[in-house]
């Protein structure tokens, strides 16, 4: 990807040496309860489909969810609470050279997906809430709850927040086989595919509507929510091959990602077999087929994978 030397965005809150609260630190809530998706609100046209289109669902998520053991069903409130943690660095942490440099490719990559998706907004003569990305090192305080590394990158809609402990690369590459800055690019884009969802206004329905779903029926549903935000991360790249960011590679590392944290590919990696049941991110070809779906359109109208199969 042709990142540098390029503006990197304003929304970037280091934490990392700060630490972080034990479970539950936050108002008695412990990290992980509530979250919420909700049914399709249709589909649309435009050059990248307005805010219609968005067909939206909240998120859940922990990207590598089996690997840690978490469900990312239950990683995430839909509550109002206030953040553990306010810090905001006034300056960056002492960091070693490539951690350095994986900061500012994070700062570029997050104002990229700020123009994308206020081009979108603005499509449909609304304002983009741009989210926050938080860096943290080993533990981290949310509005959602105190969490720690294993949980993966995960977007909190509690404080419209992206936590990532960017260390999570070096694993990416090691142990999961997807190297590549792009395939680091698509894991951002995925987390703000998820802040989309939540602004849509979606999440007081799902916790409305998990209450009176089986873990199964509320596992299926996190599937279309997780399918839509990598949807919503093939626009983006469609939108940075558009801008000339794009290297040779990039889009077979971000498919190859893709695959590689798929649910049947990662239970296979864990147990040796999997159980579709209790999917709830995605197959591997699943992931693979809506990535690649908005990155061929680069209309995040085409991302409802709410109607249908998938």
């Amino acid at each position: 990807m042709k990142w540098r030397g390029r503006q990197q965005s304003s929304n970037i809150e280091d934490r990392r040496g700060q630490g972080g609260g034990g479970l539950g630190g936050l108002g008695g809530s412990s990290f992980g309860r509530g979250g919420g998706f909700r049914l399709p609100t249709g589909g649309g046209g435009g050059s990248r489909g307005g805010i219609g289109s968005l067909i939206g669902i909240v998120v859940v998520l922990g990207i590598i969810w089996f690997a840690t053991g978490q469900n990312p069903i239950d990683i995430l409130t839909g509550g109002s609470s206030t953040s553990g943690s306010s810090a905001s660095s006034s300056g960056q942490l002492p960091t070693t050279g490539e951690e350095a440099e994986l900061r500012d490719f994070v700062g570029v990559v997050v104002k990229e997906t700020e123009d994308l998706w206020t081009e979108v907004f603005q499509a449909s003569g609304e304002d983009y809430p741009e989210p926050t990305v938080v860096l943290f090192t080993g533990a981290v305080d949310t509005a959602c709850g105190a969490a720690d590394s294993s949980a993966g990158p995960f977007y909190c809609p509690g404080d419209s927040r992206v936590y990532i402990d960017l260390s999570f690369y070096d694993q990416l590459h090691r142990q999961f086989g997807a190297p590549g800055d792009f395939a680091q690019a698509y894991v951002l884009a995925h987390e703000v595919g998820h802040h989309i969802q939540n602004i849509t206004g979606v999440l007081p329905e799902f916790n409305q509507r998990r209450a009176s779903m089986s873990q199964e029926e509320a596992n299926a549903y996190s599937v279309r929510v997780e399918l839509q935000a990598d949807c919503y991360a093939g626009v983006w790249a469609n939108y940075a091959g558009q801008e000339d960011l794009l290297d040779s590679g990039d889009i077979e590392e971000a498919l190859n990602a893709a695959s590689q944290i798929g649910d049947d590919t990662l239970q296979k990696r864990m147990q040796g077999f999997a159980v579709p049941k209790t999917f709830n991110h995605g197959t591997s070809a699943q992931r693979k087929t809506w990535f690649e779906r908005g990155y061929t359109s680069g209309n995040p109208g085409d991302c409802d994978t709410f109607s249908g199969n998938v």
